[in-house]
């Protein structure tokens, strides 16, 4: 007679426990998800959307700006299929040395004013550190 009684307290449990890791996974994909974007997409989607982004492109030749006190950049970044398409962004981190024009980066951060706002920077790493670009030590 005393498990039939305690089916109902098991079932309510795991129903608890259902509703506590699916709470756990849409909070978690709701604060962390962003959108990944080149440069042209980004300027087609309203500003409002983009508040949390991660954009990749080119760094434009000019009009690259570094502050009096050596922490961040404020720069072109230039989408690497359509050259045209061209978005101002401000980070004030500290710059990465591969970070030159014509280097692939990626920011992460939002839209405000027109301008994106980045929270990082990241460069990707020159085709001299690729191993098949390479040359082996002489002897070897």
């Amino acid at each position: 007679m005393a498990k039939k009684k305690s089916l109902p307290v098991y079932a309510l449990a795991f129903c608890l426990f259902l509703g506590g890791v699916g709470y756990m996974v849409w909070a978690g994909l709701s604060e962390n998800s962003v959108y990944f974007l080149n440069v042209s997409e980004a300027l087609a989607m309203p500003g409002q959307e983009l508040k949390a982004a991660r954009l990749f492109g080119t760094v434009a030749g000019e009009d690259i700006s570094r502050p009096a006190n050596g922490l961040g950049v404020r720069f072109r970044l230039q989408d690497a299929e359509k050259p045209g398409a061209v978005l101002w962004v401000d980070y004030s981190g500290v710059v990465p040395d591969t970070f030159k024009p014509g280097a692939e980066v990626i920011v992460e951060g939002g839209m405000k004013n027109g301008d994106f706002l980045a929270r990082s920077l990241m460069t990707k790493c020159p085709s001299k550190y690729q191993k098949e670009n390479r040359e082996a030590p002489a002897g070897v």
